[in-house]
Formats: C-alpha cells, sequence, structure tokens
C-alpha cells in the first residue's frame, strides 16, 4: 500500500477529525474509503460504457421511417 502526503486547510481538518471521530475511524480511513469509492466508480462507468458499446454492435434493431416532425412531437 502506498502513502500519500496531502495538505489541507487547519478548519478542513479539524471538521474532518470530528466527522472521523464520530464514526469511529480515522482522517486516514475516511481518505482511504473516498478514494476506493472514486476509483471503483470509474471503474464501474468505464465497464458499463463498454457493455453499452458491445451491446450497440450486436444490435440489430431498426428505427424505420421517421413519420413524424418535432412539431407533432410537441403538440399539445
Amino acid at each position: 500500500m502506498a502513502n500519500i502526503t496531502l495538505s489541507v486547510d487547519d478548519d478542513v481538518l479539524r471538521a474532518v477529525r470530528l466527522y472521523a471521530a464520530e464514526r469511529e475511524t480515522s482522517v486516514n480511513g475516511i481518505v482511504r474509503e473516498i478514494l476506493t469509492n472514486l476509483a471503483g466508480h470509474e471503474n464501474r462507468a468505464k465497464r458499463a460504457r463498454e457493455r453499452l458499446r458491445e451491446l450497440s454492435d450486436k444490435s440489430h434493431g431498426q428505427l424505420g421511417e421517421r413519420t413524424w416532425s418535432r412539431e407533432d412531437l410537441h403538440a399539445r
């Protein structure tokens, strides 16, 4: 596991320390969780985009001839 050094405003650090104490964890634990979630989100989003491309490539769907106008769609 790698170590990183961060610089944050003293007031921010104070607030995060209180937040961490209320949750019985550490600032390090909170930062680790946030970064892990962020990396996981990016991986899930990337996999979802790849899956959509695969499905699109395999799709045999046809839109057919357009028989409507923009005005038709917005008519009330």
